[in-house]
């Protein structure tokens, strides 16, 4: 029995070595070539195309593909092992028993795979949206895409659903050149975008101008799935997403294509599931109804709870301070989730994913926003935040905020360096460059665009 085990296990590792121990050379030679023509292929394959393989996992057909082909690998393994032990057969239910025990070691990862790909194909049909209209023309031929970032603060103890962080994360297709531009949740009398919504705020809008909707910006998504006839022939759950959008990009002077709106609470489940986050906390932080919780000064390694609580928290700091932390925390989950992370914990982040996250993303862009991701990573990202003293919420320059989104998305030109000056020869700038100088700080080559209109660096800003 003990030889018999030994040959089968060793035929389970080198295919084909039971049938060359009884002389069945030839089906032995094929097992083998068979084995070793798969395993390389599999290499060669994988390693030159890595990059491209986390844009195949996200299409339904190649997540089937793959389904098939770890099943079929899994029955031809299996198949070889019983056909083997038949060969060198000797002993009783022992050995049957160990062959079994062989079969379910092989099969088992496999059998890993095929539920990981099945997370990941549910994770894909239920958050995304179904195949856009842009065909196979990555999203559209557009040499730039707008992303609008929500946080949404919906709880048991408010209505609706508040979008109180609103970022458009800027991106150059072909660079992954990335710029993000917020605006604060207080911005008063919006202009609206379409006939049915200014028709209802001529002069921006206004809410029901009480203590529930006094009419900030935050109000607009929940307003528009409370009143269809300002998004006419639109259906509940798309109202609010479509009317914010085109606000928002009205507002920037910018098309927006797709929104991504995360649930804070569902955001904390997120950040646990990827094992915390580590962050630059540049001073104590206060949070809780009665501050009870701290979060030291220093890089700390926060949980899903402080998480949240850095990026919601009002306490001893205002909106404007709280807007900056939030894309610190989103430049920080972008660019800590590593593949082993993500593989390890892939159950936890798929199932949090689905309670925190609605997109209007379509599959069929999937592919390319996965291309675009690696080289978001790879590059510095940028931030403007149109928050006072540049930008006064009670009464905002709307063609101020234009001007800053097209100076910052200007591509810097080839320029001579610009003359070192002293603090004695520097010029005096007038009152509202100073304030503006405030709010855009540059941190990067400023070009042929304007020092004072250049946006920051997140890389240098959240450290």
């Amino acid at each position: 029995m003990k030889r018999t085990l030994l040959i089968t296990l060793a035929a389970a590792a080198v295919w084909g070595t039971a049938h060359w121990r009884t002389g069945r050379r030839v089906t032995g030679a094929l097992l083998l070539t068979l084995e070793l023509a798969l395993l390389t292929g599999a290499v060669l394959l994988a390693w030159p195309l890595r990059e491209e393989l986390a844009s195949w996992l996200v299409q339904p057909v190649w997540l089937d593909a793959l389904t098939a082909a770890l099943i079929l690998a899994g029955m031809v393994w299996c198949a070889v092992i019983i056909r083997s032990y038949q060969l060198v057969a000797e002993g009783g239910r022992w050995a049957v028993a160990g062959v079994v025990v062989l079969c379910a070691l092989v099969v088992a990862p496999l059998a890993y795979g095929v539920e990981l790909v099945r997370v990941s194909k549910n994770l894909v049909t239920d958050v995304f949206a179904e195949n856009g209209e842009d065909g196979d023309e990555p999203f559209g031929g557009r040499d730039r895409v707008n992303v609008l970032l929500l946080g949404a603060d919906a709880g048991p103890n408010r209505f609706g659903v508040r979008t109180d962080s609103m970022t458009v994360a800027s991106i150059d297709v072909r660079r992954g050149a990335t710029t993000l531009f917020s605006l604060p949740r207080n911005l008063e009398h919006v202009p609206m975008p379409t006939a049915a919504s200014r028709l209802a705020f001529p002069d921006g809008f206004t809410g029901a101008g009480d203590a529930t909707t006094p009419g900030l910006l935050n109000e607009v998504f929940q307003w528009a799935e409370d009143h269809p006839e300002i998004v006419p022939g639109v259906r509940d759950g798309q109202r609010g997403p479509l009317l914010l959008k085109q606000t928002v990009g009205g507002v920037l002077g910018l098309r927006v294509d797709y929104y991504i709106m995360v649930d804070m609470k569902g955001f904390a489940e997120l950040v646990d599931a990827v094992g915390g986050i580590r962050m630059n906390v540049p001073e104590e932080l206060v949070y809780g109804r009665n501050s009870e919780g701290r979060i030291p000064a220093g890089v700390q390694d926060l949980s899903g709870e402080q998480a949240l609580w850095f990026g919601r928290t009002r306490t001893n700091s205002d909106d404007y301070h709280r807007m900056s932390r939030q894309k610190c925390l989103l430049y920080a989950l972008s660019q800590q989730a590593e593949p082993t992370t993500l593989l390890t914990r892939f159950h936890k982040i798929a199932s949090a994913t689905k309670r925190a996250v609605s997109t209007d993303l379509p599959q069929n862009v999937l592919p390319e926003v996965m291309d675009l991701s690696r080289r978001i990573k790879g590059s510095d990202i940028k931030s403007i935040q149109f928050v006072p003293p540049l930008i006064s919420t009670a009464d905002p320059d709307w063609n101020l905020i234009k001007e800053r989104v097209v100076a910052a998305l200007a591509r810097p030109a080839r320029a001579k360096p610009a003359p070192v000056t002293t603090p004695a020869t520097e010029p005096v700038r007038a009152p509202e460059t100073r304030q503006a100088a405030a709010t855009a700080t540059p941190t990067a080559s400023p070009g042929t665009v304007p020092a004072d209109e250049q946006p920051d660096s997140l890389a240098e800003t959240c450290g």
